[in-house]
């Protein structure tokens, strides 16, 4: 999984607006970029309503959110609907930024080794820089800790 300190991979990515995002779209800001495993299931749609219930002070921050997960722009939109997201969901079904991130591996859960997506977020700062790592994310209380983590990376930069 890539670290505090590194340079933010670059990632060109299909999102549920129906535009191309990339990582230098959000140069200036803060970017919160989270990846999940699935659309529409129990700990992704809490996490995802959790991020959207947080916009208000993510925005007074100065920051933006993206989710990204390797489901389909289709499903993204259908999950952006059900739940009124109001965020950007893109789509990786090549893995590439998962991959670059290392959101993306070997995983245990109920006892059973598989591969697949490490829930991960990462707080890029204006600069493109990976300010905060948060590896294997519990969906509890998660939005609010990287706001907090957020405030306190800020006012470091002051």
């Amino acid at each position: 999984m890539i670290e505090a300190g590194s340079k933010a991979p670059p990632f060109k990515l299909e999102s549920d607006g129906g535009e191309t995002v990339n990582l230098s779209s959000f140069a200036g800001s803060w970017l919160v970029v989270y990846f999940y495993p699935k659309d529409d299931t129990p700990g992704c749609t809490v996490e995802a309503q959790a991020f959207t219930e947080a916009m208000g002070k993510l925005k007074k921050a100065n920051a933006q959110v993206v989710g990204i997960s390797k489901d389909s722009v289709k499903s993204h939109c259908s999950f952006r609907d059900k739940y009124a997201l109001k965020f950007p969901l893109l789509s990786d079904p090549d893995l590439i930024a998962h991959n670059a991130f290392g959101a993306y591996g070997e995983k245990t859960s109920y006892g059973k080794t598989s591969m697949g997506t490490i829930r991960s977020t990462f707080i890029i700062d204006p600069k493109g820089k990976i300010a905060k790592v948060f590896p294997s994310v519990k969906v509890d209380g998660h939005a609010e800790a990287v706001l907090a983590a957020l405030k306190v990376l800020q006012a470091a930069t002051e």
